[in-house]
């Protein structure tokens, strides 16, 4: 199984990819490291990545009130990674739409 788990595709994502043209962001595994992310987006994508960002999110505990009475759940953890590309490298995610 891969490091990456999916691409990030959210409005605040790609604000931040259209003011610096070179900053991509993924979901990744917790236990996967800022060289073995480098790698893998290098080999996927064919791009030369410059530098990794990693943050760790905690799940959080939600809840909420139905018919039946009060559902408790919660979110999952996960790990983000901000990858910066060389000067002029892209990554189209739409490309195989």
């Amino acid at each position: 199984m891969g490091i990456i788990i999916k691409p990030i595709v959210t409005e605040k994502m790609t604000a931040i990819t259209e003011k610096q043209n070179n900053r991509f962001g993924f979901i990744v595994r917790p236990d996967a490291n800022k060289l073995e992310i480098k790698k893998e987006v290098e080999s996927l994508y064919n791009v030369t990545v410059v530098d990794v960002n990693t943050m760790r999110y905690a799940g959080k505990s939600k809840s909420r009130y139905t018919r039946a009475g009060l559902i408790n759940g919660r979110t999952n953890a996960y790990k983000k990674a901000i990858v910066t590309l060389k000067e002029g490298d892209t990554i189209d995610f739409y490309s195989n739409i």
